[in-house]
């Protein structure tokens, strides 16, 4: 693995980890890095001290209620995108995934609710699947 710091072309600064520098550069032409503050594509590398132990880390980055605000953005967007765009499945996820995957059903993206298990059982045979990130509770609808 390797850390990067990265700019967008709005001046925030940021670390990223990659597989390796190959990894960075296939992302970076493909547009998939992109500024967690302001979505920006145009991002480059920065000059980067290396790690020394003992040192200490002097670079200033988001606070954490920006980091929060930041992150709940990013998964409700996430979200939003999978429920305007894929097929919902309710509790027959597993279920469909593999009839998707083992041509049994039409190939389409799906969404639903699967157990555990059935995600272990999934990720085992070789078919893909993810959680949608959790979003935080409403605090309006908190108390």
């Amino acid at each position: 693995m390797i850390r990067y710091a990265l700019q967008c072309d709005h001046g925030h600064g940021f670390e990223a980890w990659f597989g390796d520098s190959a990894a960075y550069d296939d992302q970076a032409a493909r547009g998939l890095v992109e500024c967690p503050l302001c979505g920006s594509r145009g991002v480059s590398k920065q000059i980067m001290a290396p790690a020394v132990a003992g040192t200490r880390k002097t670079a200033s980055g988001p606070d954490l209620a920006t980091m929060q605000t930041m992150m709940t953005r990013m998964a409700r967007e996430v979200r939003s995108h999978v429920e305007q765009n894929f097929d919902y499945v309710g509790d027959a996820f597993a279920r469909e995934a593999r009839d998707i995957h083992e041509g049994r059903s039409e190939k389409r993206e799906i969404y639903g609710e699967a157990t555990p298990a059935e995600v272990k059982k999934l990720k085992d045979d070789g078919i893909p699947c993810a959680a949608l990130p959790p979003l935080p509770p409403d605090p309006a609808k908190a108390h």
